[in-house]
Parts: C-alpha cells; structure tokens; sequence
C-alpha cells in the first residue's frame, strides 16, 4: 500500500465530502474518486458509504483513518529525524520546564561523559507536548508525567514520588500538617482530570504558583517540586491518599538509534542511583 492513497483516503475521511477533499489536495474529483475505489478493491473493503446527498464511513473506515493517521505521521516523522541526522548528529529532549524531578541535569552529565554520546538539545515544552513531538519526529526521547498518550511509544519509568497539595498559605487548610483528597473535594477518579485542568488554564508552573497565592486554585504537585520551588504564600501540604506522580521516559518504537538507546540506559541508571539514596 502506498502512501498517495491513504492521504486521499484521509482527506475524503475527514471532509466526508468528495469535492472539499479534491479541493484540499489540489486534484479535481474523478481522479479522486478512482483512487479509492482502487484502494477499496486492493483491501477488499468499502471504506464509505455514499448516497447523492451524503458521505459516510463504514466500520472499515473508521479503522483504516485511525491506522492511515497513524502511518503518515510515522512517515512524515521519519523525513524530519533523516533531515536532522543529516544537517547535524544530536539528541532532542523534550520536557517541561518544572517537570524532571530534578533528574535532567544528572542525566545530561552522565550522558555527556559516555563514549561516543552525541550533543543533546533540551527542547523545553508545554504540558503533556512531548508525546506529539515524538511522534511527529520533532524529539528522540522525553520526560513526561502520566497519564499521556503512550500510542507508538516505549517508556520506563524513572521515578515514582509523593504528591501534595498547593494552597494559598492563608487558605484554612493550610494549617493542616496533613489532609486527604476528600478535603480538596477531589477523589482518586479526579485528581488527573483536577491537575490537568490546572495547567492548562494557567500555563507554565509560575503562572499556576501565583494564581495559588492569590488564593485562585488548589491544585497537587509532585512533591520534588515544592522541594524545588518554594514560594512566599503558597503552602505544600502532603495529602495520605493522593495517587503518586509517575515520570517515565519515552521515545518512538520504531527509534533504531543507538545513540537514543545509551541516554535511556544511562537515565535509566540516574533514576535507580536517585531511588537507591533517597
């Protein structure tokens, strides 16, 4: 199977139209038309359902656009990892600012004193954007919390860490030596959902601590950042039932770069040397 027929295949999937998807590719219908029907009798399948009025999926088709989506960001992945590799041999890691555990620099100068490492590049990234640029060939390997969109990917864990809760040091929780979900109006089901909502809404970790302080959210940190990052008038508070931050390591299945693999081996080293002294 090519690649021209399944971007066809995508185009029609998503217009759902045969004159907007022509017009999306730059061909007139007829030709558009042909394709996949050509692609329908290869497979063996009808990929839609079309009457004068309207364009459908089938069942078939539903399968065959999530696995063709996949398959061209594979390819177009591919073409920017070879045009990377030629212009220049290094390592891109992507990880948010605030969201290492305080392993990057230890693995970054581990890395560095391994024969034959190559440069890395840390391509610093908005919250829960390191699957896309792995799968998009925009980075090799990245730190990333759970939960994330682990499809195409391998990962290890790197650490597993206490959360807490963050609070405005005037709020009346505050006092508090210890709390449970429950008193945050939040339960095991909802704190992913709650912490999401969090950093999506205010951005980057400062802008969330100052919101805090100003008394405009509660929200739970992995406890390593209120090691990191303390802060006048805002209060870290551990919470007994909190689930923990879960920080892996993650890069494409299809990688076959060696140099990809020593900087997971040697991350991976990091990490067990940090659990085994804390």
């Amino acid at each position: 199977m090519e690649s021209r027929p399944l971007r066809y295949f995508v185009a029609v999937a998503e217009e759902l139209n045969f004159a907007r998807a022509a017009e999306r590719l730059g061909i007139s219908p007829p030709p558009l038309s042909r394709a996949i029907r050509r692609l329908e009798a290869e497979l063996g399948v009808t990929l839609f359902e079309r009457t004068t009025h309207s364009v459908t999926r089938t069942p078939a088709g539903d399968v065959l656009l999530a696995e063709a989506r996949v398959v061209l960001d594979a390819l177009e992945a591919a073409g920017r990892r070879t045009r990377r590799a030629a212009a220049e041999p290094k390592l891109v890691l992507a990880v948010k600012a605030d969201g290492d555990a305080g392993l990057l620099e230890p693995i970054l100068t581990r890395y560095a004193a391994e024969p034959g490492s190559v440069p890395v590049a840390v391509r610093l990234c908005g919250w829960q954007e390191q699957p896309r640029l792995l799968r998009g060939g925009e980075a090799d390997v990245a730190l990333v919390h759970a939960p994330f969109d682990g499809a195409g990917l391998d990962t290890e864990t790197l650490a597993v860490e206490p959360r807490v809760a963050v609070l405005a040091s005037n709020h009346p929780l505050a006092s508090r030596d210890r709390m449970e979900l429950a008193d945050l109006g939040l339960n095991a089901g909802t704190v992913d959902r709650h912490i999401d909502g969090a950093r999506r809404g205010h951005g980057d970790l400062a802008q969330v601590l100052t919101a805090v302080s100003l008394g405009e959210v509660v929200t739970l940190l992995p406890a390593s950042v209120a090691a990191r990052y303390p802060r006048p008038g805002v209060a870290y508070r551990p919470v007994s039932d909190a689930p923990p931050a879960v920080l892996s390591l993650a890069w494409p299945q299809q990688s076959r770069s060696t140099a990809t693999a020593a900087l997971v081996r040697t991350a991976t080293a990091v990490a067990e040397e940090a659990r085994d002294g804390a």
